[in-house]
């Protein structure tokens, strides 16, 4: 065995690789040099965590591992033998290819991609830089209607953010809490079907279950508030769903129901929560949609990107920071009566953005809005100011004592009861549901006593003994009334995907079900044999928690500053409450979080610059 081989299988047994890294660069440059090997590894470990490609001016000992296990990656660093540089390894590998060949790897513009990220990378900018105009009515007409519907204010960035989308064939709205994006969404909406003679086939989208059911109930609550008439009310799209259940996906499969050959019946797509969005999923969205399709995605730049590889909406949104271009700026002007500025640095891309800047939800007497704008910024001083500046819907305490725990533990038992007394009383399941969506405990990491699984087990073992719950005997499963788990793998058949909640309870028959509320606001019920792989959900990643609320937030952080604690995780976990923000951790493993910015590397926003320069040509 190659010393190359050896020191790779020891790099899987401390964690610095992922056992497929190993396997895939085996499979790969086996016969070949050591160099190719761990490039090849390399490649493989940046998709897994969560980048597009693998930039060869990043490949260097010291960033190999992101710098952990130094004393490893200078030995297997050694062991590469580069003869010249990093280029002379792919000189003459076959297994690298500029993409004209189906090789497994692709090299472009000093980056190096796993092909099928390199495809949907490509399909992703092709799509957003072709960014159609749409000559659906005259200009007379929108400017009517969006003065109805947003009124004639002389800065209103929503009603800027629907005539970007009335005007454009794909658009992105993008902001914080509160913002008003679905609101946005309901009145541009409106004034597409009162300028559209034909009748619009509209659907809405998200990536899981629970997102999808608040963007129905958000869109529901805009359309009451609106003066419309109920004919106009009529031809609104009733219910979301998720992204997997639009596209058809199968059971136990890769396969789409639906893609560029079988493209999605429908002219208008709305997709919320897009930061969610990952870039194998936007790619093959964008290959189902038909070639007329008008395409309205939402969500926030700010939040953590995809858990899978891709930061697409970051990397979009980058282009707004440039302004839109003086016939751009122009055109807004007339459709809305608002004077933007104009910039010569704009796009064509950013030319289809719009930034909504302010929050309706948080005042200045909320120290959750205050809390997320200085986060956002890395502002550290203001951090702390905003902490003493008494605001009582924020909370910070430190854990590192096993009494802070406890008081951590303590508060959990505070937070849930209201949720199992409801159980305890044979309320419906969707109150229980309900109830259930009032406090939520979330961790930064999965393991560890601040992690999901050992706060899941610690919150468990504190409400039995509280008598809230009432845990099975050691060897007769994890069942029992109450218990709340979340699906972590799509079942298109069973209908239930990942990031789903449900919460088992007793059916009328006194047999014990778990109970789903789906997108639109019916109850599920299944049998616990039949759920695909889940687990208990008393705790949940951050990542896992976004498209959701909560009234009353729990964020728990480590001890120990790492890679994964950024700003966006933070920020992210802070605009998931609704009400309430507590957060335990320590004030300086804080404080470097939000110093510290998720960084996702692609070639997304250059090929996106290159192509959208092509187009305006």
């Amino acid at each position: 065995m190659s010393s190359m081989l050896m020191l790779l299988r020891q790099a899987v047994e401390v964690g610095a690789l992922r056992a497929i890294d190993d396997q895939f660069a085996r499979f790969i440059a086996a016969d070949e040099s050591p160099g190719r090997m761990l490039l090849a590894a390399m490649v493989s470990a940046e998709a897994g965590d969560g980048h597009v490609c693998l930039p060869l001016a990043h490949v260097s000992a010291e960033r190999l591992f992101a710098g952990r296990w130094p004393e490893l990656a200078a030995e297997i660093w050694q062991a590469a033998e580069w003869t010249d540089n990093i280029d002379s390894a792919l000189e003459g590998w076959q297994a690298v290819s500029d993409g004209s060949q189906p090789t497994p790897l692709v090299l472009e513009n000093g980056r190096l991609y796993l092909q099928r990220l390199w495809q949907s990378e490509g399909r992703v900018a092709a799509f957003f830089a072709a960014t159609a105009l749409l000559n659906r009515s005259a200009a007379e007409d929108i400017r009517h209607q969006l003065d109805i519907l947003f009124g004639q204010q002389p800065e209103n960035w929503q009603k800027v953010a629907a005539a970007v989308a009335l005007t454009r064939r794909v658009s992105v709205i993008s902001g914080g809490p509160g913002t008003g994006k679905t609101t946005t969404v309901a009145k541009l909406l409106a004034a597409m079907l009162a300028t559209h003679a034909q009748p619009l086939r509209i659907q809405m989208a998200a990536p899981t279950g629970k997102a999808a059911a608040r963007l129905t109930e958000s869109l529901g609550k805009a359309l009451q508030s609106l003066a419309l008439d109920e004919q106009l009310k009529q031809r609104f799209p009733t219910e979301a769903t998720t992204l997997h259940r639009l596209l058809g996906a199968q059971p136990n499969s890769q396969r789409l129901r639906h893609h560029a050959n079988n493209p999605l019946h429908l002219d208008v797509l709305v997709v919320d929560e897009a930061s969610m969005v990952d870039l194998p999923m936007m790619a093959n969205l964008v290959a189902a949609l038909p070639a007329h399709a008008c395409v309205i995605f939402l969500g926030d730049r700010d939040q953590l990107a995809s858990v899978e590889a891709g930061a697409v909406l970051g990397d979009i949104c980058r282009f707004a920071e440039l302004g839109y271009t003086p016939a751009r700026a122009a055109e807004l002007e007339t459709l809305t009566g608002i004077a933007l500025p104009a910039s010569t640095g704009g796009s064509r891309v950013g030319d289809a953005l719009c930034l909504l800047k302010h929050s309706y939800r948080f005042d200045a007497h909320s120290g959750i809005g205050q809390l997320a704008k200085v986060v956002n910024a890395g502002d550290v001083a203001g951090v702390n100011t905003v902490f003493h500046e008494g605001f009582q819907d924020i909370a910070r305490h430190s854990l590192t004592t096993s009494e802070e725990y406890q008081h951590l533990l303590d508060a959990c038992v505070t937070g849930y009861r209201p949720f199992l007394r409801a159980v305890a009383e044979g309320a419906s399941p969707d109150v229980v549901i309900q109830r259930f969506a009032d406090f939520r405990l979330l961790c930064a990491l999965r393991e560890g006593p601040f992690g999901v699984s050992g706060l899941n087990e610690r919150v468990e073992q504190i409400l039995h003994l509280k008598r809230l719950i009432q845990r099975p005997l050691e060897g007769r499963g994890k069942w029992y009334t109450g218990r709340p788990v979340m699906i972590s793998r799509n079942d298109s058949a069973l209908g239930v995907f990942n990031g789903d909640i449900g919460v088992a309870l007793p059916d009328s028959e006194g047999e014990l079900k778990v109970w789903f509320m789906l997108p639109d606001g019916s109850i599920k019920a299944v049998q616990p044999s039949r759920l695909p792989p889940h687990e208990t959900a008393w705790a949940m990643t951050v990542h896992k928690s976004q498209g959701s609320e909560f009234t009353h937030t729990v964020l728990v952080m480590p001890n120990t500053s790492l890679p994964v604690l950024t700003r966006e995780l933070v920020y992210t976990a802070i605009t998931r409450a609704r009400s309430q923000l507590t957060i335990y951790s320590d004030e300086r493993v804080f404080n470097r979080a939000i110093m510290l910015r998720t960084l996702r590397r692609s070639g997304l926003a250059e090929r996106l610059k290159a192509l959208g320069d092509t187009f305006a040509q």
